[in-house]
């Protein structure tokens, strides 16, 4: 047998005595859950923009990024919830390639999975600490959720996630919004019957234990492209997209019908540049349709302090994204202004 039991880890419990959440931090989360919520339920019409690095590969990069969105949200709160995207995890389509913090700590070193969970949580509490801003992870490890749950204020299920049930049962039990996305293909239905079993309660295993969950109303859709089976891809961003989902969301029972839109991915064929135009476009079918802007609640937004993407080497540039190309800080910053003036 090929399957090799390495060592056993400590548990999220243990994991969370050694690098605990103090009372104020936890009250600043509670103060942002809310604040999010009210996003995704419609009491209140600002408007969310999930924004930060494709993968956050480095604490202080990271942190550096973090506390300049602070200062944005400091000026833009009327309008605008911003929540930074500290994403730990890194899919990887054929399974090479750097495999986000929380396998690798260091990229250029081996895989180190109790340093790596570690590290994320240092880092997902440092940038609370000094910002003020809970943030948003991508939940590609069900089981793994645990280490981070009195941390993270959003949580997205990726396009190769959104299909597995063990996601979506996993989803169903927690307290925060959770975005699933579009699969790859980019079927709609596929998407919407994610969101129809995150939101009713199940009885499962989850690490060794028998769970229920009551289901999660907050549960709600992700747009980020498509992919077709040559290998071109598609985007649905489009105003005539967020109509057609906006009946499929009227033909189905759902609480809280929301959207986001990822402007990176399959939306701008990976073209970093266009995201820009992109959430301009959104922003723009919001004030055309009443019905549009109380659907689509936010965006999502890959960005970073330098712009571009850098291969993993000895001549690394601080804040240069290793994943995906990410939008520089200065256009991000410019963006983020156009946002709160547009919503």
């Amino acid at each position: 047998m090929s399957f090799k039991f390495v060592k056993q880890l400590p548990s999220p419990d243990e994991i969370k005595a050694q690098a605990p959440v103090s009372e104020e931090l936890k009250q600043i989360k509670a103060k942002r859950d809310k604040m999010i919520c009210d996003v995704i339920t419609g009491a209140s019409d600002k408007f969310l923009v999930i924004v930060g690095p494709c993968s956050a590969d480095n604490e202080d990069s990271v942190c550096d990024y973090t506390n300049r969105l602070a200062k944005i949200q400091n000026k833009v709160e009327d309008r605008l919830v911003l929540v930074p995207r500290i994403y730990t995890n890194k899919p990887r389509t054929t399974g090479e390639g750097y495999k986000g913090m929380l396998h690798q700590p260091d990229p250029e070193a081996k895989p180190d999975v109790l340093a790596g969970i570690l590290a994320i949580r240092h880092m997902h509490i440092r940038s609370l600490q000094e910002t003020g801003l809970s943030s948003a992870d991508e939940m590609l490890y069900p089981d793994n959720y645990h280490y981070l749950s009195d941390l993270l204020s959003y949580v997205a299920i990726g396009a190769r996630s959104v299909e597995n049930q063990e996601h979506r049962l996993m989803v169903s039990g927690l307290d925060v919004p959770v975005g699933m996305k579009n699969p790859t293909s980019g079927d709609f239905s596929v998407m919407l019957n994610s969101v129809v079993a995150a939101q009713q309660g199940h009885d499962f295993i989850s690490r060794g234990w028998e769970v229920k969950t009551e289901g999660n109303p907050l549960t709600h859709t992700i747009l980020r492209g498509a992919v077709n089976k040559h290998g071109n891809t598609l985007p649905n961003y489009h105003y005539e997209d967020l109509q057609l989902l906006l009946e499929m969301y009227n033909d189905r029972d759902l609480e809280n019908p929301a959207v986001i839109i990822d402007a990176n991915h399959a939306n701008s064929g990976k073209k970093y540049e266009q995201q820009v135009r992109i959430i301009k476009e959104v922003l723009h079918s919001r004030l055309v349709s009443r019905d549009i802007r109380h659907l689509v609640k936010g965006v999502m937004l890959e960005s970073y302090l330098v712009s571009g993407c850098q291969k993993i080497g000895p001549d690394h540039i601080y804040g240069k994204s290793i994943t995906d190309p990410c939008l520089g800080w200065e256009e991000t910053e410019k963006l983020l202004y156009t946002i709160a003036e547009l919503c």
